[in-house]
């Protein structure tokens, strides 16, 4: 049963817009305080991360209807311009795999433009499955330490929501760009 609670709340988290628990430290706090096995936990963690993600980007992708027509427009121009240049389009997938934004806000962003999500959710599992282990790995080393404490700290941090928001403002930022002169470019 923990594994399929596991698997429920990693989903959820992912599934938030902003402002949830970072998934690693949900998969750390069920190693250390439920004792699920490390590999199972990565796997099915990252599995939901990815699932929450993918429909997080997908809802997303819904409410293009309620942004403005140029905003919507120069959205689907900068979709166009990473997935049609190879080069751009490597960046993005290596983006996805290890980037040090919220990956919610990437989600978000590639859902407003229209991104081919499941290529991009499959980089997000893939570099997941690597950081998960790691942290995994780690939290044998957390026992010493107030897990609580740390978390807490990592929540409460001005640095993540000064990121979060970091984040948000990028997309606003995308959608004023005239994607469609990069377009011509290629």
């Amino acid at each position: 049963m923990t594994l399929i609670e596991l698997a429920g709340i990693v989903f959820l988290c992912n599934l938030a817009p902003m402002f949830a628990p970072p998934t690693w430290s949900v998969l750390v706090y069920f190693i250390l305080i439920h004792n699920t096995p490390t590999v199972p936990t990565v796997i099915i963690g990252a599995l939901s991360a990815g699932l929450g993600r993918f429909f997080l980007g997908t809802f997303t992708n819904k409410l293009r209807n309620y942004i403005p027509i140029n905003a919507r427009k120069n959205l689907y121009d900068a979709g166009r311009v990473f997935e049609e240049h190879k080069g751009r389009n490597l960046g993005f997938i290596i983006l996805f795999m290890v980037s040090p934004l919220p990956s919610a806000q990437l989600f978000e962003a590639a859902g407003l433009m229209q991104m081919n999500l499941k290529r991009l959710t499959l980089a997000f599992f893939s570099g997941r499955i690597v950081t998960y282990s790691i942290y995994a790995a780690g939290a044998s080393k957390l026992k010493s330490t107030n897990f609580g404490q740390l978390l807490t700290d990592a929540f409460k941090s001005p640095w993540s929501w000064a990121l979060q928001l970091f984040s948000i403002t990028l997309i606003y930022v995308f959608a004023k760009i005239d994607w469609r002169k990069h377009l011509r470019a290629n």
